[in-house]
């Protein structure tokens, strides 16, 4: 997301520049409305909006024995879950894609009510479910920036939309979906981003190749040897696995130049994070209009097309990429894409 900001025009602090580089898609940080309301000043001034700010992370906690349990909680509330990671072995190489997995993938995309959602998913959370892991902490980093305060967020909305500009309406529409789909979390639930690392750290343990992605994104891989994360990098773009290849993407942008692990690859430029998300839009993930992928880059980022009809690869080639720069960036996802198409081939 990061690479798309500054590409419209702006850079702004919505990633951290701690030591850890902290990149995650959490919608949890409590500066949000003071960054999208200077962004929205600037659209309204003929500037471009400011940059998520949904991908910092908190480090995770040192590891201990693998136990999922519930928090304490109002017995209203049985959807809420609290994951303590495992200790780190080797990850487990990804199991094959199944039936199951597409199903959970398209019930988060679609379902109106995320906190039913994950309610259901909670048994298969706690006897630790790979799929069921990663599509709860998918729904926790959706709807954590409401959970938190769910008046502040609509009076943050309010204030958005009444500075009008360019982007208000797309915005407040972005917004309001949020707030329609997470109605029914609180801040009892503690959607937080550490919650988020933890329950991907036991998915990809247990092979959910996406969730190992997520976590390199975040900054805080499973291991951070350049061996294994050139592995890493290169298992996700031979997958052909549309998850993993969006979730590995904010890792491979500007945060991976100069790292010798990502040395040949598509990774460390300006446009690589945009060709990865690009891939992974032809690979089939949800990238409509309406997608969580549109929806968290304009409610949570103010990144948001005029044009409510177009998708993300439309947004992207039309506002995010210089004329010049396209056939780079298509360039970039063709290599992409041609990992998976000699993986088909073998």
């Amino acid at each position: 997301m990061r690479q798309l900001a500054a590409l419209v025009g702006t850079v702004t602090s919505g990633r951290s520049a701690a030591p850890r580089r902290a990149l995650a898609r959490g919608l949890v940080l409590a500066a949000l409305a003071t960054v999208l309301v200077a962004g929205l000043v600037w659209m309204r001034d003929g500037g471009a909006a400011p940059s998520p700010v949904a991908d910092s992370v908190l480090s995770p906690a040192p590891p201990v024995d693998i136990a999922v349990r519930r928090m304490a909680a109002p017995q209203d509330r049985p959807g809420v879950i609290e994951v303590q990671p495992p200790a780190r072995p080797a990850p487990a190489r990804p199991l094959p894609a199944v039936p199951r997995a597409a199903t959970l993938v398209a019930a988060f995309e679609r379902a109106p009510d995320l906190y039913a959602l994950s309610r259901d998913l909670a048994p298969a959370v706690m006897a630790g479910d790979a799929e069921a892991l990663w599509v709860n902490s998918r729904i926790h980093d959706y709807c954590g920036g409401y959970a938190a305060s769910p008046a502040g967020y609509a009076r943050d909305t309010d204030v958005l939309a009444q500075l009008g500009g360019h982007g208000a309406a797309a915005l407040r529409n972005a917004r309001d979906r949020v707030a329609q789909r997470c109605g029914r979390f609180a801040p009892v639930d503690a959607l937080t981003v550490a919650g988020i690392v933890r329950q991907r750290e036991q998915a990809a343990l247990a092979g959910h190749l996406a969730a190992e992605a997520s976590l390199l994104a975040m900054d805080v891989p499973l291991d951070d040897s350049p061996e294994y994360l050139r592995d890493l990098v290169e298992r996700v773009q031979h997958s052909g696995d549309a998850q993993a290849f969006s979730a590995l993407s904010p890792g491979m942008g500007v945060a991976a130049s100069g790292q010798r692990a990502f040395s040949g690859l598509v990774a460390g430029t300006q446009f690589a994070e945009l060709a990865w998300q690009l891939a992974a839009c032809r690979q089939g993930l949800a990238c409509g209009p309406g997608s969580a992928l549109m929806t968290q880059y304009c409610a949570s980022g103010g990144i948001c097309s005029r044009d409510g009809t177009q998708d993300f690869a439309h947004f992207v080639y039309d506002a995010a990429i210089p004329r010049q720069g396209a056939e780079q960036v298509e360039d970039m996802v063709d290599t992409l894409l041609q990992g998976v198409s000699r993986r088909l081939e073998q």
